[in-house]
């Protein structure tokens, strides 16, 4: 694509924006909301809306090579992401479920499950792409030194007894020796077979006619059968019904990928050109301009000083650096407003010094009078707490992000919606907007000096002329001297809560012994994109039918994205955005957990440590090792952020009761020490906690959830993902999928069977072999069958027990006591229209008897 097709697109993408900037300032304030259903579709819309946004604006971001816009974009961009896990926290906290389904709302806006996927910025890993090879060379060099500590541990050989060993070489002997004999036997046979034919042979001659029919016959027969099956194999691939063979990608496909990658080449080199460009033109500006500047300025500040005097009649106070110094004084006002306002600002501090050694003490009749005001007031109040209870509702809270966009939007209309760029083919920086840029800086800089210039010929001036005055300040800065005194004795005790255990050691030094350990390890290569799982197209319609839906593979890889990836990705999004410290993947072995962990180390490019119980075993004893060892995790994560530590089998640092074989690791070492840890972990911080388990129900929930806050239930796959999965692994181990491979028969086969499952299964069958003789014996789905049988699937009872659990979890219960109250109304209306309808003659005559008897 060329410049001017990016440019469209970021404008079309600023209109969309515009457009529901619109919807979130609406001109008059919006009433509170009671009807969920109704805020849950809205807050769905805003979110599909910002997705499609988001989108358009990462590929706008990936390849404009102007380097000045490529800042508004980002601006904007940061913006959209943080806004978008805003949105979907509040959709958590409105349904009280991590998972929501968009169906109705697909249908209005017309798009399709493809368009919820979350994108990744390719930004997160190629803005840094030279310090995460600085860091694998590091870690290589760390891993060669102490002998590659991350291979496969050797398996060891298993030794037999002579019997035992004579028996085995007996039988292959005999093995060998029955294959050599019936290989003989078949030459022989075939020998006399050849010689039979021989002898009997006649020489037999037809008619050239009759020939030439029978061999066009033969002919006909095999060309019109192979053009029938081309035939019907294209019309299935038309229809949808087989893929296609996918022989690689298309030569449109390589050249587009080409010119993306050389656009990302020539945006290096104006991002270069551009930083260069900025220091020259400071520097210009600040020898050319300068001294100007300097001069105008000293002149105001002299004018302002002699209009001061002549109003007031002595001369004003010099604005402290807080108020913002001589900018404050040029503010469109006159030096009347300018001095009434520092002297109401004088007065106002007086008063607070006044009031903090004076306290003011009530009287008792004071306080009956006050406590007499309140009875009274409180029986007028009760009216307006009436009309509060009415307006009671559900209202959008304020964002922390939006003023970003508005104000990335604002900009891209002022400056660069309308310029003309015809003259800047090549998309270089415009120097213009530097000079005005780096004028500024200059000004603000040269303010700074004058300013000091300027209160020391102000205080000379007081001397000569009011020198009384000049006095009294130097009693007020003792007192201030006093309090900066006591705020270093505050600032001590904050230290002291925080003890840095490794001060006297470096970073790489720290980072060496965690590789060392096996603390710090290195992701696999692993996309997000790889872990293959489809939408669900049921949620919705079960959810209308009061029954909660199992998660699909689709959703989850959402969650990962938006809790995990967007975050740990963009540092302004992390610090302002809702805080996810924790994450918790709970779900049956072989689904995916440990993939979900290095693709989201491999999207953002973070650090991996992990601290499972097996890693902690025999290491760093006692509970001061312990100690020591977190303080050196979190201390290089933080340094060389973002990073992530994944605890496997989390569920066993809170086990109920530890079982006998494991009592030895002592599983529960980090149980008391890692709630303390998290506590230290600020907005700043883009460290994550990740744990992964198989087996939740094992743990005490409490403590459980006290810790992973966030917890993403993993299901087995469903048909369509297995479908998916069946197609893709297939297709990656080279297979070829023709119409004798049923794919349909073997995912609704394999129902109750896990990724893991499938790929080892795959993985069986597609030997090397097996993958020569595809051309003369097609794959078919029998084939499968047999490894998968050796394995155990996951059952209902196992993934009812994961619905229970997942029940007892604080969110769980949330949405089933959302249920009850939405079930217990529906119920009490339903009563209520029974009692309106059933009153009738019968209860008129009930009331006139109890007149009568009264």
């Amino acid at each position: 694509m060329s410049h001017s097709s990016y440019a469209r697109m970021w404008a079309t993408a600023h209109v969309a924006l515009e457009d529901l900037l619109v919807d979130e300032f609406p001109s008059t304030v919006p009433r509170p909301q009671k009807d969920r259903l109704q805020i849950f579709q809205g807050l769905a819309t805003f979110y599909l809306k910002y997705l499609q946004i988001f989108r358009s604006l990462e590929a706008v971001y990936d390849q404009v090579v102007h380097p000045q816009k490529r800042r508004v974009v980002r601006q904007v961009l940061d913006g959209v992401m943080g806004r978008l896990l805003e949105l979907k926290n509040e959709m958590v906290e409105l349904e009280f479920s991590e998972f929501h389904y968009f169906d109705d709302v697909l249908e209005d806006l017309k798009l399709t499950p493809e368009d919820l996927e979350v994108p990744i910025p390719r930004f997160f890993v190629r803005e840094k792409i030279r310090i995460l090879r600085d860091r694998e060379k590091m870690l290589a060099h760390v891993l060669a030194k102490g002998g590659d500590l991350e291979q496969e541990p050797e398996v060891s050989l298993q030794t037999m007894c002579v019997e035992e060993a004579v028996r085995v070489l007996q039988v292959s002997e005999r093995a060998r020796q029955g294959r050599l004999r019936a290989r003989f036997m078949k030459e022989i046979r075939q020998a006399e077979e050849e010689a039979a034919q021989g002898t009997s042979s006649t020489p037999t001659t037809l008619d050239p006619d009759q020939a030439a029919t029978r061999i066009q016959k033969v002919w006909l027969g095999y060309s019109t059968r192979k053009r029938t099956k081309q035939e019907r194999l294209e019309e299935m691939i038309f229809l949808g019904m087989i893929p296609p063979e996918q022989l690689g990608p298309s030569m449109a496909l390589l050249q587009a990928q080409q010119v993306e990658a050389s656009r990302r080449l020539v945006q290096e080199d104006h991002e270069a050109e551009y930083q260069r460009a900025l220091v020259h033109i400071k520097e210009s500006v600040g020898s050319v301009e300068g001294p100007d500047i300097r001069e105008t300025l000293q002149e105001q500040i002299r004018q302002w000083f002699i209009e001061c005097r002549d109003a007031t009649g002595r001369f004003p106070d010099f604005p402290n650096t807080e108020d913002g110094g001589s900018a404050s004084i040029f503010a469109q006002k006159t030096p009347e407003q300018v001095a009434a306002e520092l002297a109401a600002k004088e007065e106002e501090r007086e008063k607070k010094r006044k009031s903090k050694g004076k306290k003011d003490k009530k009287s008792g009749k004071e306080r009956k009078e006050k406590k007499k005001d309140k009875k009274g007031k409180s029986k007028g109040k009760k009216g307006k707490d009436d009309k509060e209870e009415e307006e009671k509702g559900w209202k959008m809270p304020p964002s922390c992000f939006l003023p970003t966009v508005v104000e990335g939007a604002k900009m891209y209309k002022d400056v660069w919606q309308g310029r003309d760029e015809r003259q800047n083919f090549l998309q270089r920086f415009d120097a213009q907007l530097v000079r005005e840029e780096k004028r500024l800086e200059v000004e603000e800089e040269v303010r700074v000096q004058v300013d000091e210039l300027m209160r020391q010929e102000l205080k000379n001036l007081k001397l000569a002329v009011d020198r009384d005055k000049g006095k009294k300040k130097k009693k007020g800065k003792k007192g201030s001297k006093k309090k900066k005194k006591k705020g270093k004795k505050g600032g001590k005790k904050k230290k002291k809560r925080e003890k840095d255990l490794t001060a006297d050691r470096t970073l790489e030094d720290l980072y060496e012994e965690l590789v060392l350990e096996g603390f710090l390890i290195r992701p696999k290569n692993t996309r997000l994109s790889d872990y293959i799982g489809e939408y669900s197209y049921l949620g919705t319609t079960l959810r209308q039918a009061d029954i909660e839906p199992m998660p699909s593979l689709s959703d989850v890889r959402q969650l990962l994205a938006l809790y995990g990836i967007l975050p740990l990705g963009s540092q302004s999004v992390h610090e302002r955005a809702p805080l996810v410290r924790t994450l918790l993947l709970a779900g049956p072995a072989g689904v995916g957990k440990k993939m979900l962990v290095h693709a989201l180390c491999t999207e953002t490019g973070a650090n991996l440590f992990d601290l499972s119980p097996g890693k902690l075993t025999g290491k760093y004893p006692g509970r001061s090792g312990l100690q020591y060892l977190l303080h050196m995790v979190l201390k290089v994560a933080r340094q060389l952020q973002p990073s992530v530590i994944w605890i496997g089998d989390a569920e066993k640092t809170f086990y109920k009761k530890v079982p006998k074989p494991e009592k030895e690791m002592e599983p529960k070492r980090l149980k008391k020490d890692l709630p303390k840890v998290l506590k230290f972990l600020k907005p700043e911080d883009r460290v994550l906690l990740v744990g992964t388990s198989h087996r939740p129900f094992d743990a005490d929930l409490k403590m459980l959830c006290k810790v992973y806050r966030k917890i993403i239930l993993i299901p087995r796959p469903d048909y369509a993902s297995r479908l998916v999965l069946w197609r893709e692994l297939l297709r990656i181990g080279g297979a070829q999928l023709g119409p004798s491979l049923d794919l349909s028969s073997l995912a609704k086969v394999t129902d109750g069977y896990t990724q893991g499952h499938i790929l080892r299964a795959v993985r069986a069958v597609l030997l090397p072999r097996r993958l020569e003789q595809q051309s003369s014996r097609p794959l078919r789905a029998a084939e499968f069958i047999p490894p998968l049988a050796r394995q155990d699937p996951v059952f209902k009872e196992e993934e009812e027990a994961f619905k229970m659990w997942y029940g007892r979890t604080p969110l769980g219960k949330k949405r089933a006591r959302a249920a009850k109250a939405v079930e217990e109304e529906g119920e009490a209306g339903k009563g209520k229209d029974k009692d309106r309808k059933g009153r009738g003659p019968r209860e008129k005559d009930k009331k006139s008897k109890k007149k009568k008897r009264k």
